[in-house]
């Protein structure tokens, strides 16, 4: 065991050296603008440092200690938290007031300590709730916006670092591009880091090792030096002139202690305010929001480039320890650093030895204290933050320039402008409100109208005579079907709304009157308090024209159904509800059938039963309401019916002295096929025998063996088909005059649905054996049969397969 230890942190050596380096630079960079350079933080830099490193020590530890699944995890600093401080420090100074700088440095702290404790408290919620993966569908855009302004706010402060100046004396002006440009020494101090900056990136778009960024950054101090030396340069006016930070301590060797932040923690002091860290916090809810959607996005992403497991929840977990121990100790927020733990990995750092070395190494260097970097060349520092900068504002406007939209990349433009021009809480606020404004815009110029029917098309999957089928075929162009998706609002119901006022406009009504509006709901996901009342004035437009509207699709507790019962659609008259599109039109059938047959006095003459609902006098209604003989709309229905249903009622001659079932039956099935001679099917009744089911009766399951087929005298048997274990099922109902299990019985195959009585119903089986006894016996009379049982049976399924095309 101690051998494997051993082993370990030697093979750990080379990982905890680049780890090591890594943190001094991610120090140097991230540290020293902890705090602004202006006051009463002007010398603060060290003590940004010691900062940094203390809540990099904790998230090393947290992370190393079991809290990560990454065994070589590597914690640091966030760099994108520096900006919202700033703001926090401009706004506890302006409270407090510039006269009392300790009051106003110990506040500070503890604002950048209760930011912390708030993204722990945050991380700890969502790790407990696994709501992980949900914070990862966070728009992308306002991320990469926010990851844009961190950019162009580091570029800015890259300029205020080399030049050393307070951030509040850069302006965007004429006086400071005077002073920026056309002063030589200003000129040297910003173009330098700047190009060193530029030069990284040149070697690195070349050649991409990843000890690159490391190395360069060391070898730029052994040249500073070097050109020193061989200058004979004095250190102590380099550090005048701005080359060479000015550390209070560190350039006599008493360097500033890693703890003094601690100082400002002193009761006995009484320094710190409560009041001003009330006003700061919409800054801290800002900064938290903008903390708490790194890790989500990290994690995954690390997983994939190590090929490890990891679980994102506990992860999350793992960063709300590490922050709150960081608020705790009164530092900084840390995370999980996606390229450094990367780094580490790649160099051996994949062992849980390797990240409590760097823990241990990180240690020493915080306890070693700042005095080293008053001997720090500016320009290094300089071209680390300027490298920053550029990379961040290049992944988001340059990366992305073939990546996103027009109106995503405005949104990303629009959010680093705001943060630059204003601060990092407007920039954030802005970015989510020019996200919805796009949104709202975007989703208006989608149609939510996925597709326009009439009921001459959209036909229910009923199996039905003939006969009724072609009376139902010239009628339903009266039935309008409005299949709609997506969410409804206010941007998108208006399309809505003017489809249906144009089918009822005078033109539209002359050429075809409607009776019935199906509007199929089943593909959207939501409808908002505009889009319900604008449901209420249709019904209020249709009610006036005596035409139904139809909803479908959903059911009155489900979300779409409670927003238009609030607004009181649902109970008003003429309005129906049915929870599929095929039970709708199946119902909108029933009533033009019913309504024919009611006015021709017709409904005892000859079978008629109906499947689904049976308050089918809807039209029976409207002519009592109307009070008019002469409508379109009447005088379309039967005419229709005098050229189809008619014809079935007048029984051939050669019948009408002998009508008995099940011939009556068989001529009602076959009758408008063709010209054939109906006194031969009186051969067929012997071998059809009489069967009475009740109401429930199952006749079949689906895969049972073929024990024959069916002619329906009366009632009505609905098939339930299931083609997949979680596909949903289709359900066909089948009415007097029509045959069930034909296909089955012809072919000898299983049996393709599962069949059960809807209503009582009277039945004429054809078994098997009566069906080979037929062949042998009559085979013309059987081949006949059969030839006009196929002809049925492909009807019926191409009446089924249009029904299930419709509603794709």
């Amino acid at each position: 065991m101690l051998n494997d230890t051993a082993r370990a942190s030697l093979w750990a050596i080379p990982a905890v050296l680049l780890g090591s380096l890594l943190n001094i630079l991610d120090g140097v960079s991230y540290g020293m603008i902890i705090f602004p350079t202006s006051a009463p933080f002007t010398d603060l830099g060290p003590m940004g440092v010691s900062m940094f490193f203390v809540s990099c020590v904790l998230a090393q530890l947290c992370f190393t200690l079991g809290g990560s699944g990454f065994a070589g995890a590597n914690g640091s600093m966030m760099i994108e938290v520096v900006p919202f401080y700033h703001i926090l420090a401009a706004r506890i100074a302006y409270a407090i007031g510039e006269d009392k700088p300790a009051e106003v440095v110990a506040t500070t702290i503890v604002a950048y300590a209760l930011s912390s404790v708030l993204t722990g408290l945050s991380f700890l919620l969502l790790g407990a709730l696994r709501l992980g993966a949900l914070i990862g569908f966070f728009p992308r855009h306002i991320l990469v916006g926010c990851i844009g302004g961190v950019g162009a706010f580091l570029i800015e402060t890259g300029l205020t670092v080399s030049m050393r100046i307070p951030d509040d004396d850069f302006n965007i002006d004429l006086e400071t591009l005077r002073f920026m440009f056309l002063e030589p020494q200003n000129l040297a101090l910003w173009t330098i880091p700047l190009a060193l900056a530029i030069l990284l990136r040149l070697i690195t778009s070349r050649w991409s090792h990843q000890l690159i960024f490391p190395v360069y950054f060391v070898v730029i101090p052994v040249f500073f030096y070097v050109i020193a030396a061989a200058a004979r340069w004095d250190l102590d006016e380099l550090r005048e002139d701005g080359w060479l930070f000015d550390i209070p301590g560190g350039i006599n060797g008493q360097s500033e202690s890693w703890w003094k932040f601690y100082t400002y923690f002193d009761s006995d002091r009484n320094l710190i305010h409560l009041e001003p860290l009330w006003t700061t916090l919409p800054t801290q809810f800002a900064l938290l929001f903008f903390n708490i959607l790194h890790p989500p996005l990290n994690v995954p992403a690390l997983a994939v480039s190590l090929n490890e497991d990891v679980d994102t929840n506990k992860e999350l977990m793992a960063h709300g320890y590490s922050n709150i121990l960081a608020g705790a100790f009164g530092t900084v927020p840390n995370y999980l650093v996606y390229v450094n733990t990367l780094l580490f990995y790649r160099v051996g750092g994949d062992t849980r030895v390797a990240g409590f070395l760097l823990a241990a190494a990180t240690t020493i260097l915080l306890l070693v204290g700042t005095g080293p970097i008053a001997y720090i060349p500016v320009p290094v520092v300089g071209a680390l933050i300027f490298v920053l900068g550029i990379d961040l504002v290049k992944e988001a406007l340059w990366d992305t320039r073939h990546r996103v939209s027009r109106t995503e990349y405005i949104t990303i433009l629009s959010i680093i402008v705001a943060m630059t021009v204003w601060d990092f809480v407007i920039g954030v606020l802005f970015g989510i409100v020019i996200s919805c404004f796009f949104f709202v815009v975007q989703n208006s110029q989608r149609r939510s109208i996925r597709a326009f029917h009439t009921g001459e098309t959209m036909v229910s999957t009923v199996r039905r005579p003939s006969a009724q089928r072609a009376y139902l075929k010239e009628v339903t162009k009266q039935s309008t079907i409005l299949r709609l998706q997506g969410f409804l609002f206010f941007g998108t119901i208006t399309y809505v709304e003017e489809a249906i006022r144009g089918i009822i406009d005078a033109l539209s009504w002359q050429r075809n009157p409607v009776r019935f509006i199906v509007v199929d709901l089943t593909l959207v996901a939501g409808v908002d308090m505009s889009a319900a009342e604008a449901f209420v004035r249709v019904q209020r437009l249709l009610a006036a024209k005596y035409v139904t509207l139809v909803f479908c699709g959903f059911t009155v507790d489900s979300p779409v159904g409670k927003a238009l019962e609030s607004v009181g659609v649902m109970n008003s008259e003429g309005v129906e509800l049915f929870s599929t599109l095929n039970d709708a039109m199946e119902w909108t059938e029933n009533v033009y059938l019913k309504a024919y047959f009611r006015s021709q006095k017709l409904e005892t003459s000859i079978p008629f039963v109906l499947p689904g609902r049976q308050d089918v006098d809807v039209i029976s209604s409207y002519q009592s309401s109307q009070n008019s003989a002469g409508s379109p709309r009447r005088s379309m229905l039967f005419e229709a019916g005098s050229r189809t249903i008619a014809n079935e009622i007048r029984s051939p001659p050669i019948l009408e002295d002998t009508a008995t079932e099940p011939l009556l039956t068989l001529v009602r099935a076959f009758s408008s096929f063709g010209d054939f001679d109906f006194s031969q099917f009186r051969l067929l009744v012997p071998y059809f025998q009489r069967m009475s089911v009740a109401e429930g009766f199952v006749l079949w399951h689906q895969g049972d063996n073929s024990d024959g087929l069916y002619l329906i005298e009366s009632g009505v048997l609905r098939a339930t088909y299931q083609f997949a274990e979680y596909a949903q099922s289709i359900e066909e109902s089948m009415v007097p005059g029509t045959l069930a299990g034909e296909l089955s019985a012809l072919s000898n195959l299983p049996r393709n649905a599962k069949t059960v009585a809807e209503r009582p119903a009277v039945l004429w089986k054809l078994s098997n054996e009566s069906l080979r006894r037929l062949e042998t016996e009559e085979p013309n009379l059987a081949r006949m049969f059969t030839h006009m049982v196929l002809k049925s049976a492909k009807i019926d399924y191409d009446t089924l397969l249009a029904a299930l095309a419709g509603r794709q």
